[in-house]
């Protein structure tokens, strides 16, 4: 069905046979295989749950809630883009756990460009910061669109940096429930600047613990290289990477000091096969080559790290054994990650942002900055990118680094540049 569109009672079929419960997108491919169309399908769940033991897990979803889902998206001008349509990625369509629906939020034509993600750690360095927004920039004027999950950090300094050339942030939970929530001024700003957000799950869908390693999957199946910018170990950006290789995409990380742990992760990346960058043509010249060698060693999440694995899905093969072979998730999970909360659906409280995009396509969206001490590390950083990374005027700054170096906190560096001691 490549190049065609689905009718809205066709759209509504396909979103309520993935909302149901314990359909995941291998679920949803079998029964629409089996049965010939998401319709079909639902016409006979019904009778599979009272007569299969195995499916008999499945909860079917009231129409009439996704028909009040879809009504309130409208409102908010999300649109459900399904799998085989033309608006819909092209990278993403290539993975094997594609979800059937997205729900986009901004530009859609963003979705059908090049694209790499940049991720990293949420308790980012101010050198990491300023590293990924340098990248980021020169990745968007090489026309590279920039992806990330629109987390603390490195995500948020990528997606900044990426507003002008384009971005998409991949959401964990629902678009009504933007995660974390200080980070609504940026969607704005991404939406207002011709990019996109987008989500598979249900719009008032609270993230869970599993939900980001699912976002991860779409992060790296978005895009044609994931560049990790500073990973501690056990970190989140560690189970994009991993699903980078899953997917056939090129690993890069982000050299940092071997006395700062936020480089840990990178680091072994690098030790294991990982591809080094340092600049944008590391990356831009590894995408324009035509052939790559995969490397089919060493394995970069081997045995012996310790990771618990669970699916990512609780998915049931109504025609067979209990549970679908699912992808796998590192435990990695965020570590400020919301609990879990009754799902409703309401009306947008605020009317769209309409107002035009400031100049200058950087520190746009002024974010809640961290002191200086949680910035610095080992490695020098100068007080201009300070400044940079933080948004706050040049004075205040200056004071901090005063305050701290009497403190004896930090050390000062020739050529403006300074360290914790």
């Amino acid at each position: 069905m490549s190049g065609l569109r689905l009718s809205d009672a066709q759209r509504l079929d396909w979103l309520q046979l993935i909302r149901c419960g314990n359909i995941g997108p291998r679920t949803f491919r079998v029964l629409v295989n089996k049965f010939g169309s998401a319709r079909a399908a639902l016409d006979e769940l019904p009778k599979l749950v009272r007569d299969s033991q195995t499916a008999a897990a499945i909860k079917m979803m009231p129409r009439a809630d996704v028909e009040r889902e879809v009504a309130v998206a409208q409102a908010r001008g999300i649109v459900f883009v399904a799998m085989g349509e033309p608006d819909y990625p092209p990278a993403l369509k290539e993975i094997d756990s594609c979800p059937p629906v997205i729900a986009v939020l901004g530009s859609v034509s963003v979705l059908r460009g090049a694209a790499v993600a940049l991720v990293g750690s949420r308790n980012a360095s101010a050198a990491g910061l300023a590293f990924a927004g340098r990248l980021a920039r020169e990745l968007g004027r090489d026309g590279l669109v920039v992806v990330s999950g629109l987390a603390r950090g490195i995500d948020a300094a990528a997606h900044q940096a990426a507003l002008r050339s384009g971005t998409i942030a991949v959401l964990a939970g629902g678009h009504a429930r933007i995660y974390p929530a200080e980070h609504e001024p940026l969607v704005d700003e991404i939406v207002r600047s011709g990019g996109a957000v987008i989500s598979e799950m249900p719009l008032e869908w609270e993230p869970r613990g599993r939900d980001f390693p699912r976002r991860n999957r779409l992060v790296s199946g978005l895009s044609q290289a994931v560049v990790v910018v500073e990973a501690a170990r056990k970190s989140g950006s560690l189970i994009t990477a991993k699903f980078a290789l899953e997917q056939g995409r090129e690993v890069f990380a982000v050299p940092g000091s071997p006395l700062d742990p936020r480089a840990e992760g990178t680091n072994d990346l690098l030790r294991q096969g990982a591809t080094l960058c340092t600049r944008s043509q590391d990356v831009t010249e590894a995408l324009h080559t035509a052939q790559r060698v995969r490397k089919s060693e060493p394995d970069l999440f081997g045995e012996g790290d310790g990771a618990d694995q669970e699916p990512l899905w609780d998915e049931v093969d109504p025609f067979g054994q209990a549970h679908i072979d699912v992808p796998k998730s590192m435990q990695g999970q965020e570590l400020d990650e919301p609990p879990p909360a009754a799902l409703h659906l309401a009306v947008p409280a605020r009317d769209p942002v309409v107002a035009p995009v400031t100049s200058g396509g950087q520190g746009c969206v002024p974010l809640p900055s961290p002191g200086i001490a949680d910035l610095l590390g080992p490695a020098p950083v100068s007080i201009d990118d300070l400044v940079r990374v933080t948004g706050r005027p040049a004075s205040e700054i200056l004071q901090e680094v005063f305050e701290a170096e009497l403190a004896g906190t930090l050390q000062r560096h020739g050529n403006g540049l300074v360290t914790l001691k």
